[in-house]
């Protein structure tokens, strides 16, 4: 099989390292014209010189804005007002006891993991619609079916993407346009590097990544974190013109962390 996404515009949120970076890449690698976002100038440019340096011919451009509020999506939609191919990506993540967690807390995930999923959709949709062509992914969690007692926060934002994406599918029944969800499981991404070995020892992060999986998802299957690429390489193909008949899924790449054969 051979993906070719030449002449689709992909917007991916959030997309300066991590599994948002590795999403670009796969996008870019494909033929598709990326737009990556980043809170900062200096991590998007830095992100852009990454991907030309990394993919051949790739096509690139960033927007500098903060997707945490309405501002920052006005800033994103003034710049780039079309989009063929949506990943919304962005999200934070947090270790804490839910005795701990302040209300502020609460509405920051949601604002964040949520909102600006919700956001960006009700922004680029219309223009899927004229087409009658689009692809919007939201990336999700296992955390969203196995919530997470230290990360109830996270999970309950998890578990409200499958919701919106599952509702959104719906909603454009009979078009050309597709609307999913991918559930990464534990991933070896920048964020989760930072958490284990701040050191910056990829090895050692490695090392206590899959000790972590083996200690705390022992239903894993392949009993070990993933790559942030191999979960760009699911978003690639739900992003494909092959996948046309694949929507309102939620689709796992957990390494069977999720007990389940549905």
């Amino acid at each position: 099989m051979r993906i070719d996404l030449s002449g689709k515009t992909a917007i991916v949120t959030g997309s300066t390292r991590g599994i948002g970076y590795a999403i670009a890449a796969g996008l870019a690698g494909a033929g598709a014209t990326v737009v990556i976002t980043g809170r900062k100038q200096a991590d998007v440019d830095q992100a852009l010189s990454g991907l030309r340096a990394s993919v051949a011919g790739a096509r690139v451009r960033g927007v500098a804005a903060d997707l945490s509020n309405a501002s920052g999506f006005a800033v994103l939609q003034a710049a780039e007002p079309l989009a063929d191919i949506l990943v919304n990506n962005l999200g934070v993540f947090k270790l804490q006891p839910f005795a701990e967690i302040p209300d502020e807390e609460w509405t920051r995930f949601f604002e964040i993991n949520i909102m600006s999923g919700v956001r960006a959709s009700r922004a680029y949709l219309p223009g899927m619609l004229q087409k009658n062509w689009g692809r919007i992914v939201f990336i999700s969690s296992e955390s969203g079916l196995n919530i997470p007692a230290d990360m109830i926060h996270y999970g309950f934002t998890k578990t409200g993407n499958l919701a919106i994406s599952r509702g959104l599918a719906k909603s454009v029944a009979g078009s050309g346009i597709t609307v999913n969800a991918v559930l990464p499981g534990p991933t070896l991404s920048e964020g989760v590097q930072h958490l284990v070995a701040p050191g910056g020892d990829h090895a050692a992060a490695e090392r206590e990544a899959n000790a972590f999986v083996r200690a705390h998802r022992s239903t894993s299957i392949i009993q070990r974190v993933a790559t942030p690429e191999e979960v760009a390489n699911m978003v690639v193909y739900v992003c494909s013109l092959q996948a046309s008949a694949t929507t309102g899924a939620a689709l796992r790449v957990d390494g069977g962390v999720v007990d389940t054969i549905a």
